[in-house]
């Protein structure tokens, strides 16, 4: 059966509406003679007269409605439903016999014809009674009191009709326990539809599900084929799909043929599948949206089916219960053979959404047809419903890919950049091909306003490197924002203050990230590790001494943000907790691609410590949790601590690198006081910085506090910085840190103490 409507789909269907005529006429016949002179009654079946009461008593208990009063054409033509027709495809499928199919066409005609409206409000004595009951349709099919009671079953719950819910029984409004036989017939809207060969979905699903017929896909092709790279379908193939298909020697659709060898092996795949009726199951997972819809919409055209997307979240987030949303769903791809995509998967994979995750199981493993799941995270299978799911990886393309997506939609907007340049941009960024597209298309609009409000009328200036670094960074760490607080990096190198060797440590950890796609992907030495290419990295140092700085440097040269995480608010005193919490900061960051700053390590890292009790073992089992994630992760995560012999050397050893702040020399605070200052700052000259830098051994953030502190001083003084302002800032800072300014420290400037 396909998806269209031949002209035997309607010629059963009139069949069937046909012999209900004939069973309703003969009903009617036997009607006039059971009511006799009654029957012209215009308040017939708004009262029970005493008549009408003694003809109740003379029935047979159980047995049809006129039984005695003529013969009715029960028994079924055994030609009655067409070969290869949506009737026969109804039966096959559900089970049903064809006691059901005559039921169904009693439920049906009251929608096809409102006349049959009126018949059975004549057969069921009661002005109400528009809709069949179970009642009619065992009088009009049954021809003596023992077949009547046996169809019974036919309207069971667990009876085909009902358990598959084609059909639905309907409970009388105005009475309180109805029986079965007061049961009103209603076919579902969706069989319905089905039979009279009209597509679509049920109104409960249309605000999370789009049906996409096949000769709309070309369209809905074209909605993503500005993102998904080398799996997009070129203009041609586009219009091959809207024409229709015609198959090649490989057996592949004339649109299938451009695209890449994953859609066509899979479309092989389901092709083999289609041939022996086999269930095809995939899960697609991974970030790229666009190139999984792109697929999922070129298999379902290369099987010349429509295509059921159906987003999980939305349908999550709907007041109404979820599972016969599901069903429904299901239900619909079986019915129209469509293919079945439901995305964000992920949504149901909670313990409040278990009941709705193992309906949806259930539902798929009778699923005869191609269904794609589709979400972020890997495949777990069920073992109370295993679907023999094949999992496809859609992972973020690779570095090559990515810089011919940069070029490509740079050239869309008239624009060009060095290869190198964005070979340099693709490195650092794993995106989509979905998100380069927005980010170009937002750094070619950001470049375009920054010239109108310089007053220039030249649009066609290309977007500099750092735009596109900014539109990247824009496309991710919306999650991550949530559990951390991001840091804007503003230092550079030359606001630093450190030793060489402690500089040219951070240099290296920059240069670890800028040539990680040349030793890792080209030189091959990404085989060779086991865990993540990412970098686990510790700051170790007393308070002040520029572990945070640093941090904020790297990112500024790398261009990547930077998230600070504070360890002691992630530690939790229940167990698993922290495991927890730690694993959504992880969840969020891979798709952020940013610098990861886990401040007060020493809330979780520690001597290993005897094992005394459960609260010791989970404390050790935490840290390893957190190593462990860092080592998976692909960017930079550093931790930083004040102590660092505090730090087990097991786990030191699972770090890239270890980089040690010292509290600054005279030399390298004397270079701190001079490069404090801001270029505006107004300043006597008899600053006496080098004097401070000798007298003074602090961490350079505390230089920093007195500088901002004697600024404000000035400011609400005169406006000038003088010494004066600095002995006063610097007495408030050693008053705040908790130690004793003796005033011999600051001679010869002692006396300016206690102005």
């Amino acid at each position: 059966m396909g998806n269209e409507t031949t002209v035997s789909d309607f010629d059963g269907l009139l069949s069937f509406l046909q012999r209900l005529d004939r069973l309703l006429e003969c009903s009617i016949a036997a009607a006039h003679q059971a009511y006799g002179p009654d029957s012209a009654d215009p308040y017939r079946g708004m009262h029970v007269t005493d008549a009408d009461a003694g003809q109740l008593l003379t029935r047979e208990p159980g047995a049809p409605a006129f039984l005695g009063y003529g013969d009715l054409p029960t028994e079924f033509p055994p030609d009655l439903v067409p070969p290869g027709s949506r009737l026969e495809w109804l039966q096959q499928t559900f089970g049903l016999s064809n006691f059901d199919l005559d039921v169904v066409a009693i439920a049906l005609a009251p929608e096809l014809d409102r006349r049959y409206e009126r018949l059975y409000i004549y057969l069921q004595d009661d002005v109400r009674g528009k809709r069949p009951t179970v009642d009619l349709a065992l009088n009009l099919l049954c021809a003596d009191a023992t077949t009547k009671l046996t169809r019974r079953t036919h309207f069971a719950a667990e009876a085909p009709l009902i358990r598959q819910r084609l059909l639905h029984l309907v409970a009388d409004a105005n009475s309180a326990k109805p029986t079965l036989l007061a049961h009103e017939l209603h076919l579902d809207g969706a069989i319905t539809r089905f039979l009279l060969g009209q597509p679509g979905l049920d109104a409960q699903l249309i605000p999370g599900c789009q049906w996409i017929s096949p000769t709309s896909l070309g369209d809905f092709w074209q909605t993503f084929s500005p993102v998904v790279g080398s799996a997009h379908p070129t203009a041609a193939a586009i219009a091959s799909a809207k024409r229709g298909f015609s198959c090649s020697e490989t057996g592949l659709s004339d649109a299938i043929a451009p695209l890449d060898a994953r859609v066509k092996s899979l479309a092989r795949l389901v092709t083999q599948a289609q041939q022996t009726n086999t269930p095809l199951r995939l899960y697609f997972y991974g970030p790229d949206r666009g190139e999984k819809y792109c697929t999922a919409a070129a298999l379902a055209q290369h099987q010349q089916t429509p295509l059921i997307v159906a987003d999980l979240a939305r349908l999550v987030s709907s007041q109404d219960s979820l599972e016969p949303k599901l069903r429904l769903l299901v239900r619909a791809a079986l019915l129209h053979r469509a293919v079945l995509f439901l995305e964000e998967l992920d949504t149901l994979k909670t313990p409040e959404r278990a009941l709705a995750y193992q309906t949806l199981l259930t539902e798929l493993a009778d699923f005869p047809y191609l269904a794609i799941l589709s979400g972020t995270q890997a495949w777990v299978p069920s073992a109370q419903q295993p679907l023999g799911v094949l999992s496809i990886q859609f992972a973020p393309p690779g570095v090559e890919q990515s810089v011919q997506l940069w070029q490509r939609h740079l050239q869309a907007v008239g624009r060009s950049l060095p290869a190198e340049q964005l070979r340099e941009l693709a490195g650092r960024f794993r995106l989509t091909a979905a998100q380069i597209a927005e980010a170009v298309a937002i750094a070619h609009t950001s470049n375009h306003w920054q010239q109108i409000q310089a007053g220039s009328d030249d649009v066609a200036k290309a977007p500099h490197l750092q735009d596109l670094f900014a539109a990247a960074r824009a496309q991710l760490g919306h999650d991550l924002a949530n559990l951390s607080r991001k840091i804007e990096s503003h230092y550079t190198w030359a606001d630093i203050v450190l030793p060489p060797d402690t500089k040219a440590q951070l240099r290296e950890i920059c240069h670890q990230v800028n040539y990680r796609h040349l030793v890792q992907d080209t030189w091959g030495f990404g085989r060779k590790l086991s865990l993540g290419s990412g970098l686990a990295v510790l700051f170790a140092g007393p308070p002040g001494t520029g572990k945070t700085m640093a941090a904020e440097v790297i990112g500024h040269e790398l261009q990547l943000d930077l998230y600070k995480i504070d360890l002691s608010q992630m530690v939790s005193k229940y167990i698993g907790e922290t495991e927890k919490n730690l694993n959504r900061i992880f969840t969020a960051a891979a798709a952020a691609n940013a610098i990861l700053l886990f401040d007060e390590a020493d809330a979780l890292f520690g001597k290993r410590s005897e094992v005394k009790d459960a609260h010791d073992r989970y404390a050790n089992i935490e840290t390893s949790y957190l190593l462990q994630k860092m080592e998976e992760y692909d960017g930079i995560a550093i931790l930083t601590t004040n102590l660092q012999s505090n730090i087990d050397e097991a786990f030191l050893r699972r770090l890239r690198f270890v980089v040690e702040f010292a509290l600054p020399q005279a030399a390298e605070r004397l270079h701190i006081w001079e490069q404090i200052w801001p270029d505006n700052l107004p300043h006597s000259s008899d600053l006496d910085l080098n004097f401070l830098a000798k007298q003074l051994d602090i961490p350079g953030a505390a230089i920093r506090n007195i500088a901002l502190k004697a600024a404000y001083f000035a400011a609400s003084d005169g406006g000038i910085v003088t010494m004066a302002h600095l002995v006063k800032a610097i007495r408030r800072e050693y008053q705040k840190m908790g130690k004793l300014l003796m005033a011999d420290e600051l001679e010869p400037y002692a006396e300016l103490l206690y102005r």
